[in-house]
């Protein structure tokens, strides 16, 4: 048995947490926020529970399928056929199938056969190494051409990252085309899942499994120090308290490492400090009527500075009608500073763009949330400048979500992850 810390009770540190009591450990979890599940959280949206920042369930996803079985919790899991929109020129248009690209005026014929070679290909392939050194920009733009690009993919990469919209990876890029891809009923019908009760079912059950088994959760209590001797760890203090540890699962965002962990390597410590995240401004809407019929519709207008609107329940049911409006942005951007009403009134008049019918009386809640760590920014090569996991110092391993790389951000990764730091931990 070892005695073992997990900082930050997200879906990754409540998986390593889960995992480390199945196999014996004594565990704490030390969580900063007030409750547990990190971005998965929830909050209410009128009478309806819903997560802050929107989740979904693929197919592929079997690492959560895995936890929802052990968890006796899997016949909560539902799939629904979603679609997906896309609006430009002013107009909404139906996406994400054959029909719908064949019918799409704003490209050639010979663009949309490209495109759909780059999607069908994209969603069959396994491997991702010659993709690791190449932009997302250069392989996007060699399948569809130049053009295709600048209508398909330019706008939502600018609105995403920025002055880092030519630095993101292929491979990345690829393996959000392939996951949504093999999340399909049909060639013509998108399938995807929720869980009753959204993501608060799951982290309920971890937190349950977690405190029945002897693990320790101190919710609201940041940890503040790793401490190590002779190169290795040996205790965490948070706040007042120091407890003692033969392993540390740290999960908070690597540019906080370095405060958190004083006796890294300086190089080590150069290593997380260059890792660049984008910030989220994420602005949930409970609507009288219904936006589109869409589950997400992707934006590409000049004067429209988001990627996209998630209207989440055309996935899980609700009795209003849930709307996720999500701004990204480099937190040092003066727009980060906006007041929650300027993010609502701007969200409101994308809306309404999207379906002019939306009147203001419509609106019967309105909530925004921030992270400041949302949104990595992988550029190519980026596998080669992740620090290990498992750190130089004895019993200490780090991971954040640019770890899931090539994987973007989601739950299957997140306990893939933290099942496989509790895995590797080594008895003292």
């Amino acid at each position: 048995m070892s005695r073992v810390v997990v900082i930050g009770a997200g879906i990754m540190g409540l998986a390593a947490a889960h995992e480390a009591l199945r196999l014996g450990h004594d565990v704490t979890v030390f969580e900063a926020a007030p409750q547990a599940g990190g971005m998965a959280a929830h909050m209410m949206v009128g009478d309806m529970s819903t997560e802050r920042f929107y989740h979904f369930v693929c197919k592929t996803d079997f690492p959560t399928f895995d936890l929802l079985r052990d968890l006796g919790i899997i016949g909560k899991l539902r799939w629904v056929g979603t679609s997906m929109g896309y609006f430009t020129h002013g107009r909404l248009y139906r996406w994400g199938d054959p029909i719908a690209l064949l019918r799409f005026p704003h490209l050639s014929l010979i663009q949309k056969i490209r495109y759909g070679l780059l999607s069908y290909i994209s969603t069959r392939r396994n491997r991702w190494d010659a993709l690791e050194q190449q932009s997302a920009r250069a392989w996007l733009t060699r399948w569809c051409g130049k053009s295709g690009y600048d209508q398909m993919w330019s706008k939502l990469f600018e609105q995403k990252f920025f002055e880092y919209t030519d630095h993101v990876s292929a491979a990345w890029m690829w393996t959000r085309i392939r996951r949504v891809g093999r999340s399909r009923r049909s060639l013509m019908q998108e399938e995807l899942g929720y869980i009753e009760g959204g993501s608060e079912t799951l982290v309920a059950a971890m937190m349950d499994a977690i405190t029945h088994a002897g693990g320790t959760v101190h919710l609201g209590r940041p940890a503040t120090r790793i401490d190590t001797h002779e190169g290795q760890v040996t205790a965490v203090t948070a706040g007042s308290e120091t407890v003692p540890a033969d392993a540390v699962i740290c999960t908070v965002p690597t540019p906080l490492i370095p405060d958190l962990v004083p006796d890294l390597a300086e190089d080590a410590k150069d290593a997380y400090g260059k890792i660049v995240n984008i910030g989220a401004v994420c602005v949930v809407m409970a609507l009288e009527r219904s936006i589109t019929r869409h589950f997400w519709v992707n934006i590409n207008e000049a004067d429209i500075e988001v990627p996209g609107v998630i209207e989440f329940s055309n996935l899980r049911p609700a009795s209003s009608h849930i709307v996720y409006i999500p701004y990204y942005m480099p937190t040092n951007l003066p727009k980060w500073s906006w007041s929650d009403e300027a993010f609502i009134k701007d969200a409101f008049l994308v809306l309404k763009r999207i379906n002019p019918s939306l009147q203001q009386s419509d609106v019967q809640h309105a909530h925004v949330n921030r992270l400041r760590h949302a949104q990595p920014v992988c550029p190519p090569g980026f596998k080669a400048t992740l620090p290990a996991i498992q750190t130089a110092i004895g019993g200490l391993q780090i991971a954040d979500t640019c770890f899931y790389y090539p994987e973007d951000r989601g739950i299957a990764e997140s306990i893939r992850i933290g099942q496989s730091m509790a895995q590797a931990i080594v008895a003292p």
